[in-house]
């Protein structure tokens, strides 16, 4: 790195959102002595390199270059320029010799706020908005369904109150290279007229004046007449060439459908959208199934119905009909062969907005790079960039916290997953008088872990929303390891032949499951289902079992 810094040159007005990263990751001079730093326009030898967000970034000992496509190029380089920039140990700034060819493997790529319960508030959305441009993504899809201006007051105008916040947040999402789509859902009591098509263009205004340069309009989850996929396509349509075509300024026109799953499409309404549908009108699809893995086989299943790329609404990490628990696993079972046949991949958080990000960084990774995506890596850099200062401790927390329990989507995710064959052993050898000393090892490092993880984040975190967000979750599992700890424990005491420890222990054991109980019944009770579960797949059912083992132990 030059001590005398660099001065920017190249294209005329480059963006000063991006130019102003450059300027926080390396040191730039007026005048003088200096080293070039050359913006210049991408002469793309390959499709994937004339997309929006495309960019090489070549750093050389006289120079460093950055070919871009638009602005969001630029923005993206800059961030991989401050992320390349080190220390070394005489505290100087260094930055590697490279060149990188980077473009996304999906155009829009983000999140939709699409899930049942508690909106985001106008903070927690303008996080979010900061944290997609850190990692490239480049979509935020507002669509609370317990907003009543996008559903159920549709027709009618956001208060001035709420309408000054969409207009900060559509400030907030260009400053990051973010599309803030607004969407209206209006399918429940819309009338299939020219009044009430005519309705949703005046709302449409509204928000364009506001700011907002997308639109979506949403037809899931209802009944009846709004449910008709001709008169849908008949609105969409209209909205394409009364709105959409009238404005120069405006991103493709998303939809989703009623029938936006594989088991509920058992009629001919997707294939009326696909020969109906204006071809330039993107359809949202969660898969298979409502929540589920996206495969390569459900995919081109749907695009050859559509005619069309999909768009994918990922329902993973939502939590809306898992309540009782969190989703801080890796977003894992997308499939890395299916880049092309997705124009769109947004995934539906949790109503937790700095929660959500673990998962919602995995989307970012996904999407941006499909073939080589890891999801296991990027859990793991997920939990170091969210919570750098106790970044083990949080990943002790989240690995423990990623099932959603028995529901009613049969959605099951891996929890607890390098402890299932320990635990297995453990058990196992316990029914037979034995105490398998090196499960018990490994088992009792973990609980006492789990036991100290929560006043780890508690006092090295100053991330006090997400704190604030996952504390009742925090409270139970630091009972869960003192559970833990207290059953092995006395599983120990008995294999001894000490009754009277084993006795003590066992009793200690009932009582932190009972609180554990008790802040089950106490805490989070406007969710449905109510309560706190942790680790509820592998590791509290274990305790549960030694405990019950125990008692059947003393009184034989």
């Amino acid at each position: 790195m030059p001590s005398h810094g660099y001065t920017l040159q190249g294209i005329s007005n480059p963006d000063a959102d991006a130019v102003k990263i450059l300027k926080e990751a390396l040191p730039f001079v007026q005048s003088g002595k200096s080293l070039p730093l050359e913006v210049k326009k991408l002469k793309a030898r390959t499709p994937e390199m004339e997309r929006s967000g495309a960019y090489i970034l070549d750093i050389s000992k006289k120079k460093i270059t950055i070919e871009i496509v638009d602005d969001r190029s630029l923005f993206y380089a800059a961030q991989t320029l401050k992320q390349l920039v080190g220390y070394n140990e005489a505290g100087k700034r260094t930055l590697p010799l490279c060149t990188i060819t980077d473009y996304p493997d999906v155009l829009h790529r983000g999140t939709v706020e699409g899930f049942y319960g508690t909106p985001w508030s106008h903070d927690d959305r303008i996080s979010q908005l900061r944290f997609y441009g850190q990692f490239k993504m480049n979509t935020y899809i507002y669509g609370p369904k317990d907003d009543p201006f996008h559903s159920a007051s549709w027709r009618e105008p956001y208060p001035a109150d709420q309408a000054k916040q969409i207009k900060e947040l559509t400030t907030e999402a260009a400053r990051n290279k973010v599309d803030f789509v607004w969407a209206i859902h209006p399918g429940q009591d819309i009338k299939w007229n020219a009044t009430d098509s005519n309705n949703v263009i005046t709302k449409f205004e509204q928000m364009y004046d506001l700011g907002v340069r997308a639109f979506a309009v949403f037809f899931d989850d209802i009944s009846g007449e709004g449910t008709n996929a001709a008169k849908q396509a008949g609105l969409m349509n209209f909205i394409q060439k009364e709105f959409i075509e009238k404005k120069s300024d405006i991103q493709p026109l998303i939809m989703c459908p009623t029938e936006y799953n594989r088991s509920w499409a058992r009629t001919d309404y997707l294939d009326i959208l696909g020969e109906q549908l204006h071809p330039a009108i993107h359809i949202m699809w969660t898969g298979n199934r409502v929540v589920d893995d996206i495969t390569l086989e459900g995919l081109e299943w749907v695009n050859k119905r559509i005619r069309r790329p999909a768009y994918i609404w990922w329902n993973f990490p939502v939590s809306d009909y898992c309540q009782d628990h969190l989703l801080m696993g890796p977003a894992y079972g997308l499939d890395t062969q299916a880049a092309g046949t997705m124009t769109g991949f947004v995934s539906n958080p949790m109503e937790y907005a700095e929660a959500s990000k673990v998962a919602i960084f995995g989307v970012g990774m996904y999407t941006w790079n499909i073939e080589n995506y890891d999801p296991t890596q990027a859990w793991k850099d997920a939990c170091d960039f969210i919570m750098p200062e106790a970044s083990m401790a949080f990943r002790i927390f989240c690995e423990h916290n990623c099932d959603p329990g028995p529901n009613g989507h049969q959605y099951r995710r891996e929890e607890s997953a390098n402890y299932v064959a320990p635990i297995q052993t453990f058990l196992a050898g316990y029914k037979k008088n034995t105490f398998p000393e090196q499960s018990a090892n490994l088992l009792g490092t973990l609980f006492a872990q789990i036991t100290a993880s929560p006043s780890m984040i508690y006092s090295q975190s100053p991330n006090k929303r997400l704190i604030e967000q996952i504390n009742p979750w925090l409270i139970q599992f630091e009972f869960l390891g003192k559970a833990g700890t207290s059953a092995l424990h006395m599983a120990h005491a008995w294999y001894e032949k000490d009754r009277s420890y084993t006795w003590q222990r066992y009793l200690e054991t009932s009582a932190l499951l009972d609180s554990m109980k008790l802040i089950n019944r106490t805490l989070n009770q406007k969710a449905q289902p109510k309560g706190v579960k942790v680790g509820s797949k592998v590791l509290h059912p274990f305790i549960v079992d030694l405990y019950l083992q125990t008692g059947r132990n003393l009184l034989s």
